[in-house]
């Protein structure tokens, strides 16, 4: 077997790494909060963004901008952000033990203060500690624990959308299709113009394969979201590459990447395996090094690396032999 770079990787291997990392991505991308919960903030700014805007709040509340989260604020309650668009934005805060609140932000704002009133109201307590078990989960055992404490919460307030859609994201990892459709309808029941709810159906009926369903319901979510919708882009574009339409799910791909201002580099690899799959290999080429460029030393750096190395030894028409 030849090799096909300074480290030594045959072709056979770069391309075992290539289908075993776009795996692991998938599954990633599979919920797009977890996407959100790991955003690049510390990244230079593109050229549409303004300068940093610092929220105070309580340490460690998730931010929200739009419905995208963005990060964490630290011990002393300040999150940094570099990658937000002019204009009128919406902000949601939350923080375990406290009230969740959603404020307007306004054209102009570089600096915003929110402060959060401590809860006891035991059905967002529950809420808020089945999100946190979620998104920590490590096994199926710890998936279980969260969807008993979505239900506690939905018992103690039966009208609860967010606790609904959080427990059917949990039992599409638990592969409990049905089930998580059922709560899908029961948030819609509430809040029937939902488009995080649509985008987990989407995702939902993709995985029990119903094609033209799982379309349906990601373009509801973009339609619903006004078009801003970045979870139901980049669920739609997997639809689209599952049947073959590598330049339509490119587009969906660019999408999602507009919408969260380059903050999650790993939707730059999904773009650049499109790019691979419509062969057209430049286009493959500049995706994946602008996911180097965001992120340097992420988890896939190295086989993204080595899948360049091949890409550009085929474009300058070098013959590689497994």
């Amino acid at each position: 077997m030849r090799n096909i770079s300074s480290a030594h990787l045959s072709v056979t291997l770069v391309n075992y790494l290539r289908q075993l990392m776009v795996g692991m991505l998938l599954a990633t991308v599979g919920s797009i909060a977890a996407l959100y919960a790991v955003a690049q903030e510390s990244n230079t700014a593109a050229t549409r963004t303004v300068s940093a805007l610092i929220i105070t709040s309580e340490p460690n509340a998730i931010i929200w901008i739009d419905e995208v989260r963005r990060g964490n604020t630290d011990a002393s309650g300040k999150l940094a952000l570099t990658k937000v668009t002019p204009g009128r934005h919406t902000m949601r805060v939350r923080a375990n033990g406290f009230k969740e609140t959603t404020t307007a932000l306004l054209p102009g704002r570089r600096t915003v203060t929110v402060k959060l009133l401590p809860t006891t109201d035991k059905a967002e307590l529950l809420f808020q500690q089945a999100e946190t078990t979620r998104e920590q989960a490590k096994n199926d055992a710890d998936k279980g624990k969260a969807a008993d404490l979505y239900r506690e919460a939905i018992k103690l307030r039966t009208s609860f959308p967010a606790a609904h859609v959080g427990l059917a994201r949990v039992l599409l990892d638990l592969n409990q299709f049905k089930e998580a459709r059922a709560e899908i309808d029961a948030a819609r029941r509430t809040k029937p113009s939902y488009p995080e709810a649509s985008a987990v159906e989407g995702r939902i009926y993709r995985e029990e394969a119903f094609t033209d369903e799982s379309i349906r319901s990601f373009r509801r979510a973009i339609r619903e979201g006004g078009g801003f919708q970045p979870e139901a882009h980049v669920g739609l574009a997997r639809v689209l590459e599952d049947k073959g339409q590598f330049v339509e799910a490119v587009v969906e791909f660019r999408k999602a990447i507009d919408q969260l201002s380059d903050s999650e580099p790993v939707i730059y690899q999904l773009l650049g395996a499109a790019y691979e799959k419509a062969e057209k290999k430049k286009e493959a080429i500049a995706a994946y090094e602008k996911y180097l460029q965001l992120a340097p030393n992420g988890s896939y750096a190295g086989a993204i690396r080595s899948i360049l190395d091949q890409l550009k030894r085929e474009a300058a028409g070098e013959q590689i032999i497994p």
